[in-house]
């Protein structure tokens, strides 16, 4: 037999006799509940410099922040030596033996280059070691101390460095550990990771592994989130959420960046099998790579909160006996108000089987209860896809309209002051959920759609369980405490206060799991994917709908100018949410102005042949600000004529050509046999360079085997005139020896060789940025190349 009819006043998990009073409590619950939430993402405050000399205080190490960080370091410049220096120097002081790793090291991985062949640098790595009493193994504190050369790198990351410095200090005041400590403060990770692809390769104390904690930031502030772990993490992140006093973390995040094409020092460590934990905070992206990265913008807490985390992590690992850390599956894990959530990985599944079950059990007791049919089932499930597909495409149109009124937006990571602009995507969001469910719950009723939102959260855990792992709980359990809270409501009498009690738990469960992420995603993905955060948050609103639903009148029953009273009140908080988004949006507008402290950022970059006497201005900009404008005017491609800048097409424009020399091509050797030949060169840098490149044009010679400063490179021609080319970081004054095996094609063999340096102000033609005109946060911001062919 088929359910009763259904009448509209009975089709809602609740009908408390008291709605406002219900309606009121849920919601008062809920903000405490997301209070608690933030508060856990939140950063500890600073302790100062005086501070007990066993704890981590922000306030000394703010004062090497200020010290590293006084100007841009690249990697091979002096004052890179300069900030080496004060690191051995303070690192000694601490009673450490510290010794200085000078190499020539790959890239990490030994993947290609920009320029179509192989990386390297000369990498000088700074390594201190605390020994164990009795050790199991050693623990690696890793940072990279040289800065990009756009930034002094007051963030990214001197924060790093100066939290390990501030770690050593307090480790060293103590009882010794059980094992090895390791400080590793690695050079040229900004240009190739090389430093610590060096150290992992082939430094003595790397030999055997160990676990490794690397310190990023790609901001400014924000809670320190521990974003990417080796695999297999169970014990590991078992030890996170016991030893680290702040442990923010998901497995979610592990998954993406997984799957992202993004490195850190980290990924080297990776390569050579170690375990061990990635941390950094990602908030205040504005200033990533920028003039802008200098230690007054720093968020002491942030600082604070990065040195609690390493320093009680290195002594829970200093003490752990390390010779079993990798479990047999990784684990999945979320914050949960101060605290860390962890269960096996291999639940996964069967807790995302078990929740569709749970939701399709409570569907059928709904139609057997008469709070549903079958057909009002179906129409709340399959309804539930509009929000899920017009609210992030609505927080997708919402930035392509801010970025036009704004286009200096797009060379961003994130606007300067984002908060309005976050709060606009998620007042969007709630708008476009508030209107579609004020829409539909008469005609389809509160039940068939709280039962269609809770499938699409059951579904999607499946999808995510089979492809994303890690990211599972974020719709599963939701799901799940959804279901249980139907079952309870279904158990008790709708007008009391039981089922209001069961709905707003499992809402409380969903605002644990989900605001986390909402909040999150915006700084780890920036505007230009609001959208992904707006999914999210209409995750978190179907997860909620029981609750919302007590914002509206009874559903039904209602006939004349009552019933259009209450389509006006139901209309309302569609209504407000949309207004809010609106408002927010130009508040956004309104405050986050470009202007001297926050200048709209450009690319520029020079250009000169020194064979032919050619120059040019380049920018990466696709939509060229007024300022670069000025020095450019159409695409061109430089592959041809300057290999070492890659093969994306730029907008240049015509320069004047500056009295500069290319680099000097020495030929050491040329032994030949029949059609091979073996090409010993020295390029020689006749300025301050920041990298060298050498390519061979493949139209004359085929490569067939390279080494670079000794070490054997791999060869993988790539397209185009010069298939093959290598790439140096910081050469040394006296030059980079490359030897080439090659197979000639008959005549010279044809190589063209580059550097590069940085700052455009002696350039004939360059203007100075006027207020409020800043430089883009890019490797290639600010480069002077100069290139030359060579026949051989």
């Amino acid at each position: 037999m088929g359910a009763p009819p259904t009448r509209p006043a009975d089709r809602a998990f609740t009908r408390p006799r008291r709605r406002l009073t219900a309606a009121v409590a849920a919601l008062v619950a809920l903000l405490a509940v997301g209070a608690g939430v933030l508060v856990g993402l939140s950063t500890p405050a600073p302790r100062p410099a005086d501070a007990p000399e066993g704890e981590f205080s922000a306030g000394r190490a703010f004062r090497n922040v200020e010290v590293i960080a006084a100007e841009p370091h690249v990697a091979g410049s002096a004052a890179n030596d300069r900030v080496r220096e004060h690191l051995v120097g303070t690192l000694r002081g601490l009673g450490l033996q510290t010794e200085v790793q000078d190499a020539v090291a790959p890239e990490a991985g030994q993947l290609s280059g920009a320029a179509g062949g192989a990386t390297l640098a000369r990498v000088r790595n700074v390594v201190a070691r605390l020994p164990g009493t009795d050790p199991t193994g050693k623990v690696f504190l890793v940072s990279h101390y040289d800065s990009v050369q756009t930034g002094p790198g007051g963030n990214d990351d001197a924060a790093g460095t100066a939290a390990i410095l501030e770690v050593a200090r307090a480790l060293t005041t103590g009882p010794r550990p059980r094992n090895d400590i390791v400080f590793v403060l690695t050079d040229a990770e900004e240009a190739c990771l090389c430093g610590a692809a060096g150290f992992a390769a082939d430094h003595p104390l790397a030999r055997d592994g160990g676990v490794v904690l690397n310190l990023e930031a790609r901001g400014s502030t924000g809670p320190v989130i521990m974003f990417e772990t080796s695999r297999n993490n169970a014990k590991l992140v078992e030890i996170f959420g016991k030893a680290a006093p702040h442990p923010v973390g998901t497995s979610f995040a592990v998954e993406i960046y997984r799957a992202l094409p993004n490195d850190t020092d980290f990924t080297a460590f990776l390569d050579h099998r170690f375990v061990g934990l990635n941390s950094a905070y990602i908030d205040g992206g504005a200033i990533y790579h920028t003039p802008l990265d200098v230690p007054a913008r720093m968020d002491r807490g942030s600082l604070q909160m990065h040195g609690d985390n390493t320093l009680g992590l290195a002594r829970e690992f200093g003490r752990t006996d390390l010779g079993d850390l990798r479990a047999g599956h990784d684990d999945t894990y979320f914050p949960v108000l101060g605290g860390l959530v962890r269960y096996p990985g291999w639940l996964t599944l069967p807790l995302a089987v078990a929740a569709l079950l749970a939701v399709g059990v409570l569907g059928w007791l709904l139609r057997r209860r008469g709070r549903a049919t079958a057909g009002t089932l179906a129409a709340g499930f399959g309804l539930t896809l509009v929000p899920v597909v017009v609210a992030p495409l609505g927080a997708w149109l919402l930035w392509a309209a801010i970025t036009t009124i704004r286009p200096g937006y797009a060379e961003l990571l994130d606007p300067y002051r984002p908060v309005a602009y976050r709060l606009a995507v998620v007042a969007l969001a709630a708008a476009v959920l508030f209107c579609w469910y004020a829409l539909l719950r008469r005609r389809v009723g509160p039940a068939a759609l709280a039962f269609g939102g809770l499938a699409w959260l059951a579904v999607f855990g499946v999808l995510l369980a089979v492809a994303v792992p890690g990211g599972a709980y974020l719709t599963t359990v939701p799901a799940l405490a959804g279901a249980l809270a139907g079952f309870a409501a279904l158990a008790t009498r709708r007008d009391g206060p039981w089922p209001v009690v069961a709905v707003t738990l499992a809402a409380a469960v969903a605002v644990v799991v989900l605001l986390p992420p909402v909040v999150l995603l915006f700084p780890a993905l920036g505007m230009g994917m609001g959208a992904v955060a707006a999914l999210v948050a209409v995750l978190l609103g179907l997860a909620v709908l029981p609750v919302v639903d007590l914002l509206h009148p009874r559903a039904g029953g209602q006939r004349g100018l009552l019933a259009l009273r209450a389509r006006r009140l139901g209309a309302l908080p569609a209504a407000a949410a949309a207004l809010a988004a609106v408002v927010l949006a130009g508040v956004g507008l309104t405050v986050d102005r470009f202007d001297a402290a926050h200048p709209v950022p450009t690319h520029l970059m020079y250009a000169l042949d020194a064979g032919t006497g050619k120059a040019a201005w380049l920018t990466r900009e696709e939509k060229p600000q007024p300022w670069t404008d000025g020095y450019v005017d159409g695409t061109v491609s430089v592959a041809d004529d300057f290999p070492g800048l890659g093969t994306t097409e730029l907008r240049g424009g015509p320069a004047t050509a500056a009295p500069l020399p290319a680099p000097k091509l020495d030929l050491l050797s040329d032994n030949r046999s029949g059609d091979q030949r073996v090409l010993r060169v020295r390029v020689v840098p006749q300025r301050p360079a920041r990298l060298l490149t050498l390519h061979v044009d493949t139209s004359t010679a085929t490569v067939r085997s390279a080494s670079v400063a000794g070490r054997d490179v791999p060869v993988e021609p790539g397209d185009g005139k010069w298939g093959f080319g290598v790439v140096f970081h910081a050469p040394p004054p006296e030059g980079v020896e490359v030897t080439l095996t090659v197979e000639a094609r008959g005549g010279a063999v044809s190589v063209r060789a580059m550097d590069a340096s940085d700052g455009l102000s002696s350039v004939p033609g360059f203007r100075h940025r006027p207020e409020g005109v800043g430089v883009v946060g890019s490797h290639s911001s600010e480069m002077l190349a100069v290139a030359r062919t060579y026949p051989l």
